[in-house]
């Protein structure tokens, strides 16, 4: 058995597939690693093995253009609205995906309240109900906490499915209840196999920009994100003093004066782009960004490693203050203010 259409992380998918074969079926199973990597996409294709009906699962993928389009309308709601009106998309009667909500992309409290609720009932036919929460790392503390009840006496009839970027991100009572699963991101030539998949040329630059993530590479607007890292090495010239300020205003303004775009994507490019100029320090070509070797050899030459590592804490802030709603334009002047000085210095 094997699940179909399914890009890398053969071990997990087989590991997975062996469960359904033979009804040995944890009760709570996460799913880590790097965004994209299809950790949502294994747990549709287990929970289509287990209950049937995959097209029905399939519909409640979110990156497809409908449920996209919820999520950007409630983003537009009152909170109170929202917490009236909790979150979940249920095409197929014994599955059930909750996901991160709002402007801000939390699961909230609201959610996990009404998943206990959700959990009780059995299922329509078969044995089990399958719930998954994306991006469980994405839950405030009340909302982990609310998880836990149901984790410590779950019905004999759910599984629960969980994603998340780091496993280390959720609390330790909730990764002890549960079998963990580590994705890790495609090859070069499992990403070709995809692309072939999708009927893309093994040229396409969204297969660089994805590394390795095939989620990233279908959801990916190839001009936004060259603009965008445009942008964000503007900025890291700045930070490391090979370029003047005044050549990141105009960027600045024009970041801090969009309302649409937010700051999480830009932070996605920065990591992208230090973890280039690391390889290129270190005597290896960049991998996310081959087509700006030159200048990531000129970055790497100029900062020193312990400016890396201080720009990669900075941006895990910036990551951590980002679902707070902090304001973009504000902290990556910030990280330019703080990084040049410690280039200064060095």
């Amino acid at each position: 058995m094997s699940f179909p259409n399914f890009f890398g992380n053969a071990a997990v998918a087989r590991a997975l597939a062996r469960m359904v074969e033979q009804d040995r079926i944890p009760q709570t199973m996460l799913l880590a690693g790097p965004e994209g990597v299809g950790k949502a996409t294994l747990a549709r294709r287990f929970a289509a093995a287990l209950l049937g009906d995959a097209e029905k699962i399939e519909t409640d993928d979110l990156s497809l253009r409908p449920n996209l389009e919820i999520l950007a309308e409630r983003e537009k709601w009152s909170s109170e609205r929202r917490a009236d009106e909790p979150l979940f998309f249920a095409t197929h009667p014994d599955f059930v995906t909750f996901c991160p909500d709002g402007p801000l992309r939390q699961i909230s409290i609201q959610q996990m309240r009404l998943l206990r609720e959700r959990a009780q009932f059995a299922p329509r036919k078969g044995s089990y109900r399958v719930f998954l929460i994306d991006q469980l790392d994405r839950a405030n503390d009340q909302a982990a906490n609310s998880l836990l009840k149901i984790l410590e006496e779950p019905p004999s009839h759910l599984v629960l499915l969980a994603t998340a970027q780091n496993a280390y991100d959720l609390l330790p009572t909730i990764r002890s209840r549960a079998v963990i699963f580590l994705l890790s991101p495609l090859s070069p030539e499992q990403m070709l196999a995809f692309a072939r998949s999708r009927g893309w040329s093994e040229t396409d630059r969204r297969l660089a920009f994805a590394g390795g993530s095939p989620g990233l590479a279908v959801t990916l607007d190839v001009e936004q994100w060259e603009l965008q890292r445009k942008r964000m090495l503007s900025l890291l010239k700045v930070a490391s003093g090979q370029a003047r300020f005044a050549s990141w205003v105009k960027h600045a303004e024009a970041v801090a004066e969009s309302k649409s775009e937010k700051l999480e994507p830009y932070l996605k490019i920065l990591y992208a782009l230090l973890e280039d100029v690391l390889l290129v320090k270190e005597g290896r070509r960049a991998v996310r960004n081959p087509d700006l070797q030159a200048e990531l050899e000129r970055l790497a030459a100029a900062v020193s490693r312990e400016w890396l590592l201080a720009a990669v804490r900075r941006v895990d802030e910036m990551a951590e203050f980002a679902r707070r709603n902090i304001q973009k334009g504000a902290a990556l002047d910030s990280f330019a203010v703080e990084l040049r000085a410690q280039a200064g210095e060095a």
